[in-house]
């Protein structure tokens, strides 16, 4: 982990969210997809916690070598300020922090899932893929067109892209979830990565373990530290042999995690209509062999 005074490089729209870059070299160097940073508020804001943001693009090579991209959407005090800032201006970042996605050493048919400006590690991870020339299909999603993340940026990483928007405005009508099975079957993926809302991440873990699909999930918590210090970025992991269960920190332990070991009912509460959820991790079954690769982070 590094902790440097990093200039704004630029900081423009990219549709409705905010694309920060950052010369941060070091860190930049480290930076593995799925991994994110903190960024601190200058002194004398009304907030003191540092923003934990995950890291788009990290350029170690090139024209633009040394550079940290980090996507957002203004949702409060802290992205808000974030927002106003403007080249030149030096922020205090600490990275790269947590545990990365994992390349896999023999399967080859990779798709990545995305949802909203929540795609945007997975785009750091497609250029990894093809590197260790894998197969790279995508699918991303959002509310409206508005709202999907870097279409054309996709088409250009990708061997396949299927868009989805709730209204029908951009690409298929629906969430990414409805064309799941069918994306997998057709491009025999072996191996899915995804990164978007927590509830969008359990529904492709729940349908990846239902079909022994290896999946990878990039969970979204409130991280009040990143270190593993406070805390309250909890997520409870059933353990490999499903017996039992123990809570993790998504910002150390995390937030990249076998998807088929997250116990999801305990964390987001059980789907609406099921039971309340348990009090305890026993009588879980096992996990399938395929879910329990060595590799697989959590």
């Amino acid at each position: 982990m590094i902790r440097a005074k990093c200039e704004v490089l630029s900081n423009r729209r990219a549709g409705v969210y905010y694309s920060l870059t950052l010369v941060a070299p070091d860190i930049a160097e480290q930076a593995k997809p799925g991994q994110f940073v903190e960024i601190a508020p200058p002194p004398g804001r009304e907030f003191l916690l540092r923003r934990p943001f995950s890291i788009h693009q990290a350029s170690r090579r090139g024209g633009w070598a040394g550079t940290l991209e980090v996507v957002f959407d203004v949702v409060g005090p802290g992205t808000r300020w974030l927002a106003q800032a403007q080249a030149h201006d030096v922020l205090d970042v600490i990275g790269p922090l947590g545990r990365p996605f994992q390349v896999p050493k023999e399967l080859s048919t990779c798709l990545l899932v995305g949802g909203g400006y929540g795609a945007a590690p997975l785009y750091f991870m497609a250029e990894e893929l093809r590197s260790a020339n894998k197969s790279v299909h995508m699918i991303v999603g959002a509310r409206d067109h508005e709202r999907v993340f870097k279409p054309i940026e996709g088409k250009r990483l990708a061997n396949s892209l299927t868009i989805t928007t709730e209204d029908g405005s951009m690409g298929e009508t629906g969430r990414v979830t409805d064309l799941l099975a069918d994306v997998i079957a057709r491009t025999g993926s072996q191996v899915v990565y995804a990164c978007g809302p927590n509830p969008m991440l359990r529904a492709v873990a729940e349908h990846c373990l239902a079909r022994s699909v290896p999946c990878q999930v990039a969970v979204e918590e409130m991280m009040a530290c990143g270190l593993g210090v406070c805390w309250t970025c909890a997520v409870p992991l059933i353990a490999l042999d499903g017996r039992g269960w123990w809570n993790v920190r998504a910002c150390t332990e995390g937030p990249v995690f076998n998807g088929a070991r997250v116990w999801w009912d305990r964390w987001l509460g059980p789907k609406s209509g099921e039971g309340p959820v348990a009090g305890s991790g026993e009588g879980f079954d096992a996990m399938p062999e395929s879910q329990t690769v060595e590799a697989w982070p959590g």
